[in-house]
């Protein structure tokens, strides 16, 4: 039977999905053609949803952008077998946009149901676990020590140090806590890959707690993400019924239980030790460091907390082995970046790329310039704390230690697009706001900093004594830098400095 796939993620959704799913199951009945519908993941070529994709036995091909109205005229056409139509693609896998990536992490997203325990084996899925259960604990530590993995949710901590801490450290309960509070502006890694491929994170999870003797984990999802949470519910709940989870894995004797628990709808709780707090039902305020959460994480005990992307790329370490994971990248930076083109652009969505590949390839190789055919004049990587790039720093590879020599950070891997419409003194006072309204309160600098920050922008952006203003607000931004708790208020000054350093003029 021919067999039919239209994405159910939330961005396919947003853009139709759920209509043009149910519009080719009733144009199919009417013409009396047998199909199988399935409900995959996205590839993560947003611009393109919805991605409709046949498989006939012979191959795949994909149509789209699709919508309700496109459905009759596609079935006139001969759809679902191979016809001619301006929405036809070929081979997904060929569309230059896609081709070129270097998919790793999410190799599987979009080829299969992301709930069918048996589709994520037969792409290879639980390699990964089922080698880890026959290594020692340090072993697996040292493959990750190895493959050179660094943590995706923006400080790119050595996750081989992380693990080794937690393995070290003695205590009757350990815990694996996932961060997937992805609250970052322009960033939706975690929720492509939760929605599209949420095996590969409870395998991950899994080894993570063989390596470091923790049997206990959760996964703390963003409120905002109903779809994923439907979809990891189901994973988790089968990944039990199957032993891939609960008191023997894969009948190995070795116990692994996973937990979701929703978050609480603040960005400061992607914070991980605000993370930990909210996780024990206490409101979401930054503990104070030391201790360590690998050392006194959740409920006092050792606790590994990373990313989604840190804890699904492990299972593609323990599958292909450390050395192929570190062969990719560039220097420090091992492996490969999901970068996630939004804001004012042409062909928004994720590229996974090697390490070291140049800022300005994901812009205009993939990202095709500006959605608005307008002159791209900014680029924001890293968030909405990241720096504000111009153009003659777009070459800089996408590697740790390069942004950091340009003052930037590559942080979650969101890179937004401004054209040249962009008022960058109003972007660099909408920082100072966002921290004063997403502050935990803990600190001063942070919960203070903030508020006065917006005012003397106003000040300079009104010429209200500009060099009075502008020595202020050197002065107040490096308080938040010295003195916040966390990278809250940290980070806040580094997109107001860049918007003064690279577009004085929109602050006259």
């Amino acid at each position: 039977m021919i067999r039919v796939f239209v994405p159910r993620d939330t961005t396919a959704a947003a853009l139709g999905a759920d209509a043009v799913a149910a519009a080719i199951l009733g144009e199919a009945a009417r013409c009396g053609l047998a199909i199988e519908l399935v409900r995959n993941g996205s590839r993560g070529a947003c611009w393109l949803e919805p991605l409709v994709e046949v498989d006939d036995g012979h191959g795949r091909r994909a149509f789209g952008p699709v919508s309700v109205d496109d459905v009759p005229d596609l079935f006139v056409a001969g759809f679902p077998g191979r016809c001619d139509h301006p929405l036809a693609l070929g081979d997904p896998a060929e569309i230059p946009w896609l081709a070129r990536q270097h998919r790793l992490t999410f190799a599987r997203a979009g080829l299969a149901d992301p709930v069918s325990l048996d589709d994520y084996q037969a792409l290879g899925g639980l390699a990964g676990l089922r080698k880890a259960l026959v290594m020692e604990p340090q072993a697996i530590v040292d493959a990750v020590k190895a493959s050179g993995l660094r943590g995706r949710g923006g400080a790119a901590f050595p996750t081989g140090i992380k693990w080794q801490t937690v393995h070290d450290t003695p205590a009757e309960q350990k815990y694996i806590a996932c961060n997937a509070d992805e609250g970052d502006s322009g960033t939706f890694a975690d929720r492509l890959l939760m929605e599209a491929d949420p095996y590969q994170l409870i395998e991950g999870m899994a080894i993570a707690g063989l390596a470091v003797g923790a049997t206990q984990g959760f996964i703390y999802l963003r409120s905002e993400y109903p779809r994923a949470r439907d979809t990891l519910e189901q994973a988790i709940a089968h990944a039990g019924r199957t032993g891939v989870l609960g008191d023997d894995i894969l009948g190995s004797g070795r116990a692994f239980h996973l937990e979701l628990r929703l978050g609480a709808n603040a960005y400061i709780c992607g914070e991980e030790t605000s993370m930990l707090e909210s996780l024990e039902g206490k409101r979401g305020l930054v503990r104070f460091k030391p201790p360590l959460p690998a050392i006194e994480g959740l409920h006092g005990q050792p606790t590994v907390i990373n990313n989604v992307l840190s804890l699904a790329a492990a299972s593609s370490i323990l599958a292909d082995g450390p050395e192929a994971y570190a062969a990719l990248g560039s220097g420090r930076s091992k492996g490969t970046l999901t970068v996630q083109l939004g804001g004012n652009v042409k062909r928004g969505g994720l590229v996974e790329l090697p390490f070291g590949t140049p800022l300005r390839t994901a812009l205009e190789d993939y990202g095709g310039g500006t959605a608005s055919g307008r002159p791209l004049r900014a680029v924001q990587v890293g968030g909405p704390l990241g720096t504000y790039l111009p153009e003659a720093l777009w070459d800089t590879p996408l590697d740790y230690e390069a942004f950091a020599e340009v003052g930037g950070m590559l942080g979650h891997g969101g890179v937004v697009l401004f054209d040249d419409t962009v008022d960058m003194g109003h972007m660099a006072r909408f920082a100072m706001e966002f921290c004063a309204v997403e502050s935990c309160g803990k600190c001063t600098p942070c919960r203070v900093g903030s508020v006065r920050g917006m005012e003397v922008i106003d000040r300079l952006r009104a010429g209200d004594d500009r060099e009075g203003a502008l020595a202020l607000l050197e002065e107040l931004c490096e308080t938040m830098e010295d003195g916040s708790l966390c990278a809250m208020g940290g980070l806040t000054p580094k997109p107001v400095r860049s918007a003064l350093e690279h577009f004085p003029e929109d602050f006259c």
